[in-house]
């Protein structure tokens, strides 16, 4: 690979895009969101500005969220967000960009092969992937080469990562539907009943952040809209119905756990009891999480230092695999020029 060229990693979550440049760090944090214009197509704002938006735009002006459950569910606009965000990273050059992007574990590879290809079609040289439960490993500092086992949970926004992780692979895996999104959908479903208010997401995603750093004797303030008379309203809500609203939807998380842990290998197991369970994703701090695995599995659980980076710094410490890729790609290419060239001299003898 040149040295002129610029190594990227992207961290392409249901939530949020992170971009960290070679030599440079983390460049982009910014919202998964486009807003467009239906009308000539114009994109209008992405990232933090389209955020801004959501349910404030006119008719004519659509939000999208091109990823869902980790994966792409928007095909254009993904291409024409990632386009956006390479070009605010990085600054133009005669070289394209090579870039590596994390995927959920259970990816298929149909999944795979769109995110490759959004990205190609966004401007990107070269395209490698690197599942996410890995990553999310990297950056919570575990040394994956490790024989013994360790497990991590990756909480994002659209889908939950589990996996087990030995010798640099994935032993045992699984992805589950419950996370940052659907927590935010619980939220709003409950507050809708218990109180009679509608909220909007961005509300009910601010409603889980602040629970996670109060107290269950706490209670803050919501504003939103009554259905009785459809005027603006607000109601004071205690941090312990919002924690026991969301426990339905995290023992889909605890389910998962508990299902990876029954197809581990015994040894890897009983490392992971002498260890800890690491908890990483930007959802990794919701209210009840942590507690509720301790709980369950009488194993301890540890939330990751900047758990919403973990992602991102692995998938960067991954880019000096890059090299030793491209070289030993290098190497087959030669090496197969070198077997025609000799199969064309027997030829023409």
């Amino acid at each position: 690979m040149s040295r002129f060229r610029r190594s990227v990693a992207i961290d392409l979550g249901t939530a949020s895009v992170l971009v960290f440049v070679n030599n440079k760090g983390i460049v982009l944090n910014e919202p998964s969101v486009i807003a467009v214009d239906v009308l000539s197509d114009e994109i209008l704002a992405v990232g933090s500005d389209a955020k801004k938006l959501i349910g404030r735009a006119s008719g004519n002006v659509a939000c999208i969220t091109p990823m869902k459950a980790g994966v792409i569910a928007d095909f254009k606009a993904t291409e024409r967000m990632l386009d956006y965000f390479l070009k605010k990273s990085v600054k133009k050059s005669l070289f394209k960009p090579d870039l590596l992007i994390c995927v959920p574990a259970r990816s298929t590879q149909v999944e795979k092969r769109a995110v490759i290809q959004a990205a190609e079609n966004a401007g990107a040289h070269r395209t490698y992937l690197i599942e996410e439960p890995l990553s999310a490993a990297l950056g919570a500092g575990i040394d994956i080469t490790d024989p013994k086992g360790s497990m991590v949970v990756d909480i994002g926004g659209g889908t939950c990562d589990i996996a087990v992780i030995s010798m640099g692979q994935i032993i045992a895996s699984r992805s589950v539907d419950a996370a940052g999104r659907s927590f935010d959908r619980i939220i709003k479903d409950f507050i809708r009943s218990r109180y009679g208010l509608l909220i909007g997401d961005t509300s009910a995603e601010s409603i889980k952040e602040q629970a996670s750093y109060l107290t269950l004797d706490d209670s803050f303030e919501v504003k939103g809209r009554s259905i009785t008379n459809a005027l603006p309203a607000k109601v004071y809500i205690p941090v312990s119905e919002i924690k026991d609203c969301l426990r339905g939807e995290i023992d889909k998380i605890v389910e998962g756990v508990k299902k990876v842990l029954e197809v581990t290998p015994p040894e890897l197991a009983s490392d992971i009891f002498d260890r800890e369970i690491i908890l990483t994703g930007g959802a990794a701090f919701t209210i009840g999480l942590k507690d509720r695995i301790e709980e369950k599995f009488q194993i301890r659980a540890k939330i990751a230092d900047s758990p919403q980076e973990c992602v991102i710094k692995g998938t960067a410490k991954a880019l000096n695999w890059i090299d030793s890729l491209d070289e030993n790609r290098n190497e087959a290419i030669k090496a197969k020029q070198e077997e025609n060239e000799a199969f064309e001299k027997l030829r023409r003898r």
